[in-house]
């Protein structure tokens, strides 16, 4: 079992009331707490190459008005990096979900992800309907769903190729190689909005907390097997996928699901990124400002 920890790129804009470690079959994972008003929003992780710190950014505003439950996604952060591919499978990681909630002593929750993190929040809301007051979604990486990224796709990623240049990156062999410019190749493609210096500077470094051979341990599982497993997931729901947000943050008749699109890839280290939510929990929205600078 390898453990390690997190970059410190700066103090957080909020530090935790409350922090701890659960432990699942000998794999601790690290959570943290913000807040404490009602309702609870469970941020949850996405891909292992970044730890909950990428919330940053969101964390200090919602834990104003809410309770905020965060916690590193196995392979990343202060949770453990276990060296077996089947320990990073979707069941394991919603496993972690639901034992950080019983620590926490949280019932119900809103679920928030990015990427993985949408594809997470689907699978706790389709396995655990009775914790998920609702579900919110930023560019929720569904595989079969949604056409794969053109040049993502023109190289193999299990064979050896003849370059490194652009997506040719995104390759067992280079990661293995030189998994530092994997960072900040995919970090770069993830944060493409001028003015992203110091995420981008804070993504690589987090994306350095783990390594190349945990991450590919990550490449087993999406939880379903073809476009009738993934749409499956998606109707057991939602029944048919909302836009418009709740009128209430209280327990709707059926999990409401709201899906973010049009954002850049990485949208959570800025403060637009979240404005649907808080308009599905009809939160107060902060004064916006020209320009944010994440400690």
């Amino acid at each position: 079992m390898i453990r390690m920890g997190r970059t410190d790129t700066g103090t957080p804009a909020r530090l935790p009331d409350e922090e701890g470690f659960v432990e699942r079959d000998g794999v601790r994972i690290c959570w943290e707490r913000y807040g404490s008003g009602e309702p609870t929003v469970l941020l949850l992780p996405t891909w292992s190459i970044v730890h909950s710190r990428h919330w940053k950014a969101q964390i200090g505003y919602l834990a104003r008005h809410l309770r905020v439950i965060t916690f590193d996604g196995r392979g990343s952060g202060r949770s453990d990096r276990p060296s077996e591919t089947a320990a990073y499978r979707v069941a394991e990681i919603v496993a972690d979900a639901v034992a950080v909630l019983d620590a926490v002593g949280c019932e119900r929750v809103v679920l928030a992800g990015v990427s993985c993190g949408g594809r997470y929040a689907l699978h706790l809301a389709a396995r655990h309907p009775e914790r998920a007051l609702g579900a919110f979604l930023i560019g929720p990486s569904l595989r079969i769903l949604s056409p794969p990224l053109e040049a993502r796709s023109e190289h193999s990623f299990d064979d050896p190729l003849d370059s490194d240049e652009g997506w040719a990156k995104h390759n067992r062999h280079y990661w293995l190689r030189d998994f530092e410019g994997w960072a900040r190749f995919f970090c770069g493609e993830m944060l493409p909005e001028p003015h992203s210096t110091k995420q981008l500077d804070d993504m690589v470094a987090w994306a350095l907390d783990t390594t190349a051979q945990t991450l590919l341990l990550t490449e087993c599982d999406i939880g379903y097997a073809d476009r009738a497993g993934a749409e499956e997931l998606v109707r057991a729901v939602s029944s048919g996928a909302r836009r418009e947000p709740p009128s209430t943050p209280k327990v709707p008749a059926r999990i409401r699901l709201a899906l973010e699109r049009g954002l850049a890839p990485d949208p959570a280290g800025r403060h637009p990124s979240m404005r649907a939510l808080l308009d599905a929990l009809r939160l107060p929205a902060r004064r916006r400002r020209k320009r944010y600078v994440l400690a």
